[in-house]
């Protein structure tokens, strides 16, 4: 009932915003990885017909649920054979990271497309511009929070591979042979709230980040008005 109950609490644009991410983002941070990858060289992805945007291909049921539910959630990952690398450990590192950089470049988007409309409702701050001001702003947010959810280093999210492979090889093949037991961890972690405030503040600082590197855009747009 609770998340229930908070989902039903959330303004439209906040949830318009998670339904954007469940059709077109989650499927553009599985495409990156699948991208990358067969940049490396594997072409698992490829063959396996994921290397598409097609939300269709990527979308898990369960994990876009809970996305519209809590905000946080997941597509299918796509099938990588690091085997087939031209050099396995990179390949694994720059494919991982493939995907939370994705969500960041679609929050970068969002903040860029915020600072053109602000100006506008800034000017004449009608239902419409400020509808569209709101959905960007969310559709950032979210995209920073799932950025950095997915770069925790504890399986099975995509900053444990980076992790794996940059530690010596039996500190990393015990995260591998570990990792039922730290996916559990990190779900008791998640339950019980204790990484809300760290990746809430790392969030905020993100967001402000892009905000602030942005300025001269909304400037730019104010001087041709």
């Amino acid at each position: 009932m609770g998340i229930l109950s908070s989902f039903t609490n959330l303004n439209r644009y906040e949830i318009l915003a998670r339904i954007v991410i469940v059709l077109l983002v989650l499927p553009l941070h599985e495409f990156a990885h699948g991208w990358v990858a067969r940049k490396c060289g594997d072409d698992t992805a490829e063959a396996a017909g994921r290397l598409t945007l097609n939300p269709l291909a990527h979308v898990d049921p369960f994990g876009a649920v809970l996305l519209l539910l809590t905000g946080f959630g997941w597509a299918k990952p796509v099938p990588i054979n690091p085997a087939r690398m031209n050099h396995p450990r990179k390949g694994i590192i720059w494919t991982s990271l493939a995907g939370p950089l994705s969500n960041l470049l679609a929050a970068l988007v969002g903040v860029i497309l915020m600072q053109i409309v602000f100006p506008f409702y800034h000017a004449n701050p009608n239902a419409v511009l400020t509808g569209i001001y709101l959905l960007l702003y969310w559709f950032a947010n979210i995209n920073i929070s799932l950025a950095v959810f997915n770069l925790i280093p504890v399986p099975p999210l995509d900053g444990s591979k980076v992790l794996m492979m940059l530690l010596p090889y039996e500190k990393g093949m015990w995260m591998e042979r570990h990792q039922q037991q730290l996916s559990l961890v990190l779900w008791i972690l998640i339950l019980v709230g204790v990484l809300n405030v760290p990746l809430g503040y790392l969030s905020y600082w993100i967001m402000n980040f892009f905000t602030w590197a942005t300025q001269w855009i909304g400037t730019l747009v104010q001087m041709v008005m």
